[in-house]
């Protein structure tokens, strides 16, 4: 600062001394222009008085020191002229003092030579017979002047920029001298100027409310951070060129980087096309969403522009793993088409069987069948709405069924005595082992899984085979197993079975009036119960499917 006002004061004063040394020289210069332009008008006044009085004898033996005498003829020509041949010389009525003095009877003019460097001042007088008398002087001009003046100029210049420089040294260093001394953490402490009272207050004000919003905005960032990093989406923070402002640990873990990535471009941490075209979007400042496979999931990729004073500054990206939703999004289509499906096949053999019917197109003795195939097929249409609901009211929650403690063992007892006909039938033979095991939970929901467990056993099955139900403790809780020596299931459908609708053996499933929905009923009846199920089975041999529930609690 001290070099600030230093270099400012001698600024100021070179420039102050030098403006008035300009001005002064172009008030002295104008000044005895004026004086020049009077004396030669004075001196014009006396030879036209001359010139009057003699006539062209008036020039004989004159030689004007200084000056220079022209006569010119009305007409423009040069009847004298004191330093050049006048018979030679061109015709000057188009000269601006010759055509003033014919028009008003004086006439004054300057004009500037840059060869010689010098103004030449024109005074010319009208004489009674016409003709024109003019005088001429030549005036230096004002770089002509100054360059005359220089050494004395020169000297007065060093002289001013001595004592400039002195007086801005002593001056600067007496004027900073209180600011250098100033404790910027307590402004107030310190003796100033009385007109940065003011000042100080405000900075010592400002100060304070800085502290304040540094203490607030690092609790504000350390709350941000937590919140971001223990988010289970990612969140990407980028600027208008793409590159990384920040990152959270979601992010990371799903594009495979780290916080190095910070100061990238998106680019070089994913190069996908899918990314490529969300960094257009984001150029043009549009909200954007988009669904992108990712490490073998779907992600929800949602841009959001953030402008600042109505300019683009850069764009928020986050991340949904979306693969859930897409997945029940699937599942509910095909639960729609095999819902349509399932219901088509019995609707069409109603409708044709109640039409061969109206027509009188049946014989008496196979209408019997007929109706029986079409209570059949609304038997089967029954099943399916009711196992339906059932799915349903599991998605809900089942929060209308009360809850009890059930002794497992018995309602297998009771669920597998109630297969009994259809076991007989399908010549298979079902028993019930194990020990009493109470279990906190809905016991229609109980029973429904015990149910559907042991009919499909029995159903897929062969002729001569057992079903083996055993109800017991285990390390885990309760455990339920329902084993049978039936057709079994391939390894590769193992992941499936338990989906709505999916049959291993389509055409078997139908022929046996299965739904396809019963394990999928156990399915969501045994997550209701916290229950845990396993599955192993030998294709050809057989299935056994345990179904671990936690202990009722004393």
């Amino acid at each position: 600062m001290t070099k600030r006002i230093f270099r400012s004061i001698c600024l100021v004063a070179i420039a102050v001394f030098l403006a008035s040394v300009g001005l002064f020289l172009c008030v002295l210069y104008d000044y005895f222009g004026n004086v020049q332009q009077r004396g030669l008008r004075t001196q014009t006044e006396l030879a036209a008085q001359g010139v009057q009085t003699v006539g062209a004898e008036y020039f004989e033996g004159l030689s004007p020191k200084g000056y220079r005498i022209s006569w010119i003829n009305g007409d423009g020509s040069v009847l004298y002229d004191s330093e050049a041949d006048f018979s030679e010389m061109e015709n000057h009525l188009a000269r601006e003092e010759i055509k003033e003095a014919l028009e008003s009877g004086y006439g004054e003019s300057s004009r500037y030579s840059v060869t010689l460097m010098e103004r030449t001042l024109y005074s010319a007088k009208r004489l009674p017979d016409g003709t024109v008398l003019r005088l001429s002087v030549a005036q230096s001009t004002l770089f002509t002047l100054l360059l005359g003046m220089t050494q004395p100029i020169l000297l007065i210049i060093a002289i001013a920029l001595g004592i400039s420089f002195w007086l801005a040294h002593r001056l600067s260093k007496h004027i900073t001298a209180p600011l250098n001394q100033l404790n910027l953490d307590d402004p107030l402490s310190g003796e100033g100027y009385d007109e940065l009272s003011p000042l100080l207050r405000r900075i010592d004000a400002q100060q304070r409310q800085i502290r304040q919003q540094e203490r607030e905005l690092r609790q504000k960032q350390e709350e941000f951070e937590a919140v971001t990093e223990n988010m289970a989406e990612g969140i990407l923070l980028l600027n208008t060129k793409g590159m990384i402002l920040g990152i959270n640990r979601a992010a990371e873990t799903l594009f495979g980087t780290t916080h190095a990535c910070i100061g990238k471009h998106i680019l070089a941490v994913n190069r996908s096309i899918e990314i490529s075209e969300l960094l257009s979007e984001i150029e043009k400042g549009v909200h954007t969403e988009k669904i992108i496979d990712l490490n073998g999931g779907k992600y929800q990729f949602a841009v959001s522009p953030v402008s600042e004073s109505g300019n683009l500054s850069g764009a928020v990206l986050l991340m949904l793993d979306v693969t859930e939703k897409e997945q029940a999004e699937q599942m509910r289509r095909e639960f729609t088409a095999n819902v349509s499906h399932e219901l088509k096949t019995p609707l069409h053999t109603i409708a044709g069987c109640a039409e061969l019917l109206e027509n009188g197109m049946v014989r008496p003795e196979d209408r019997a069948r007929f109706y029986s195939q079409i209570r059949g097929e609304a038997g089967r249409m029954i099943s399916l709405v009711e196992d339906i609901i059932r799915l349903s009211h599991l998605d809900e929650g089942a929060d209308d069924m009360k809850r009890e403690r059930v002794d497992l063992y018995e309602l297998a007892v009771e669920t597998a005595g109630s297969l009994s006909g259809e076991a007989e039938s399908a010549g298979v033979s079902v028993s019930v082992d194990g020990e009493s095991a109470m279990v906190d939970g809905i016991p229609q929901l109980l029973e429904s899984i015990v149910y559907n467990l042991t009919d499909n056993a029995i159903k897929y099955n062969r002729q001569g085979g057992t079903v083996k139900v055993s109800v017991g403790h285990c390390p885990e809780g309760v455990r339920l197993l329902v084993s049978d020596t039936g057709i079994g299931i391939p390894k590769e459908f193992w992941e499936r079975i338990f989906e709505r609708f999916y049959r291993v053996d389509k055409s078997r499933s139908k022929e046996l009036g299965g739904t396809g929905l019963g394990l999928s009923i156990v399915k969501h009846a045994a997550r209701l119960h916290d229950a845990k199920i396993e599955l192993q089975s030998v294709e050809g041999e057989g299935t056994t499917i345990t179904v671990v529930f936690p202990e009722a609690e004393e």
